[in-house]
């Protein structure tokens, strides 16, 4: 035998142990037919019926012993390196061995039955919310993520990219359902009293602006006055028109910006009626709609789009790099979220388990075709000695049995029908 590997070296030893026993219970039978013929020429016994019972049962226990030592050698290697036909049986055979171990295997092992009988025992649902729940999970998947995320941004080009969201935003915000969008968010805004907070960051900007361009609107009065009083009004009272102007503006301005004004409280009322307007009044539905649309394909939106998506880009790209992300969170929330599902919602775990059982089955048929394949080739690949070698670590055991019950067997059988002919036809019969 080869050189025997470390896992296989027990086995191997017990092997050796009950080949030596069935070895040396032939060897036993030998000498004890040797000394059934050499004992009486010596004269240290007188030839008698149990020396003869006893002569033809050691002869059989040796016929016996050496036809179960040759057919137990012959299944792995030729006996005594003779090339005796039909000997080596599995090396010559491994082929056609690995072909019907496959089949044997396909068709008796990964049986529709077994396979289904396998599914009713084992919680999927169960094992896949393990999965999903565990935080090495999330981790994963957004690690993988986060690595496939640049790639598939290298390959939407940004000129592209961004045509494309100036063509889909006019769709998406085009349909007949966007006033009523646009309802419930001033809707939702207004009980939150944040349309207040959007007044007063308007009325901040508003006044910022008219103290930075101050000068220029001053002039733009004055240059108006005149326009309409003649040169000589518009040098004596332009200045104090324009200054009366501005003063009124930021007066009215003042007006408004207390919380507890008559104007907010107005600008309320007026937001209200026109949220309604919008809900029940199907041309105020169509004017909204066709200012949306009127805003969203203006050539400075698209322009616009395209820089949004530059943005977006580098603002995605950003956050999947950080471990704690919004994206890293949202992944954690919906995998936490479906494996509750998978371990309370019925019809979900049902769902699961019909549709992996399905899937199975169906892949049936192919992966049993291909098991088949893999174990006829990897049996064929075996070499010959090894292929003998592993199957007599395997069975080799009992094997020796069968050599030990055919030595003894035939000893018994040997002597009892040697008494047996001697006591039916007399002395000579044995």
């Amino acid at each position: 035998m080869n050189t025997i590997p470390e896992a296989d070296m027990a086995a191997w030893l017990v092997l050796r142990r009950y080949r030596r026993a069935a070895t040396g219970l032939l060897a036993g039978m030998g000498v004890l037919t040797m000394a059934g013929y050499a004992a009486p020429a010596a004269g240290l016994v007188a030839d008698g019926l149990w020396l003869d019972v006893l002569r033809s049962g050691a002869k059989a226990g040796v016929v016996g012993g050496l036809a179960d030592w040759f057919a137990v050698t012959a299944l792995f290697r030729r006996p005594m390196g003779l090339p005796i036909p039909h000997t080596a049986i599995l090396p010559a055979q491994k082929a056609r061995l690995g072909e019907a171990l496959g089949r044997f295997v396909a068709t008796h092992v990964f049986t529709e039955a077994d396979v289904n009988a396998a599914l009713d025992r084992i919680d999927l649902p169960g094992m896949l919310a393990g999965v999903l729940a565990d935080s090495s999970t999330a981790e994963t998947v957004s690690r993988a993520l986060a690595q496939a995320a640049p790639p598939v941004m290298d390959r939407l080009q940004d000129g592209r990219a961004g045509s494309a969201m100036g063509r889909i935003l006019p769709v998406i915000l085009g349909g007949e359902e966007v006033a009523p969008v646009v309802a419930r968010t001033l809707r939702a805004l207004v009980e939150g009293d944040r349309h207040q907070e959007v007044l007063s960051f308007l009325l901040a900007r508003l006044k910022d602006g008219l103290k930075a361009k101050e000068a220029a609107l001053r002039t733009i009065i004055e240059d108006r006055v005149r326009e309409q009083g003649g040169r000589i009004l518009g040098w004596a009272i332009g200045g104090s028109i324009a200054t009366k102007v501005l003063i009124s503006v930021n007066h009215e301005l003042d007006r408004v910006d207390p919380q507890n004004s008559e104007l907010r409280e107005g600008f309320t009322t007026w937001v209200r009626a026109e949220i309604d307007r919008i809900e029940t009044d199907p041309e105020r539905r169509r004017e909204i709609t066709d200012a949306i649309m009127g805003v969203m394909t203006h050539e400075s939106i698209r322009g616009w789009s395209g820089d949004v998506w530059r943005r977006m880009r580098l603002m995605i790209e950003a956050d999947m790099a950080q471990p704690d992300g919004w994206s890293a969170s949202i992944v954690r929330d919906a995998l936490r979220h479906l494996a509750g599902q998978m371990r309370e919602d019925q019809a979900l775990r049902q769902r699961v388990t019909a549709g992996a059982r399905g899937m199975i089955l169906r892949g049936l048929p192919f992966v049993c075709d291909r098991l088949s394949r893999f174990i006829a080739s990897v049996v064929a690949g075996w070499d010959a000695d090894l292929l003998a070698s592993r199957l007599e670590l395997r069975v080799g055991k009992d094997l020796q049995f069968v050599r030990l019950n055919g030595t003894l067997v035939g000893f018994l059988a040997g002597a009892a029908l040697s008494l047996a002919l001697r006591l039916m036809f007399g002395p000579g019969a044995g």
